[in-house]
């Protein structure tokens, strides 16, 4: 199996710690904190871009502070799990914008759904009606978070 990890250097990896946290800076500022003048911090942030090893930039957006602070995850096991099946949960699960995170998981469960509302009652609504109905879900077990102890977007300590 051919290994798509692309060599970085010490510089490459401190442009996407930084980034990783604060993705708003200015290539000045940027090239400041890794050490590096203005021009060659710029061509390594266009080549990590073009490699696609950066593939955006966007908002950190506070849940809580939009009345989105109930957190749950759910285990879904499918009732089948052959291509096409997986193909349409798949593709219904991503017009359901209440979950937050989903992931096909090895082990004793098929998917693992983060699920983001206002309250158990908004919860309730979007289990029982979408989640509930995607297609060939067989069963699922839910649990309700009660205290976010690390909750990020990814920043790479690489």
């Amino acid at each position: 199996m051919p290994d798509d990890r692309l060599s970085l250097d010490r510089h490459d990896r401190a442009i996407l710690q930084v980034l990783g946290s604060e993705g708003r800076l200015s290539v000045a500022e940027l090239a400041r904190r890794i050490g590096l003048s203005k021009t060659p911090t710029q061509a390594r942030l266009r080549r990590l871009e073009a490699e696609g090893i950066i593939t955006g930039y966007r908002a950190m957006v506070n849940p809580i502070r939009l009345g989105l602070a109930h957190v749950a995850f759910v285990e879904l096991r499918l009732n089948d799990t052959r291509e096409a099946a997986l193909k349409a949960f798949n593709d219904a699960v991503r017009a359901i914008p209440e979950i937050e995170e989903c992931h096909m998981i090895a082990g004793g469960f098929d998917y693992l759904l983060k699920v983001r509302t206002a309250d158990m009652a908004a919860y309730r609504e979007v289990m029982a009606e979408r989640i509930s109905a995607l297609p060939h879900v067989a069963n699922s077990s839910t649990y309700v978070v009660m205290e976010a102890v690390r909750d990020s977007a990814f920043a790479p300590t690489i």
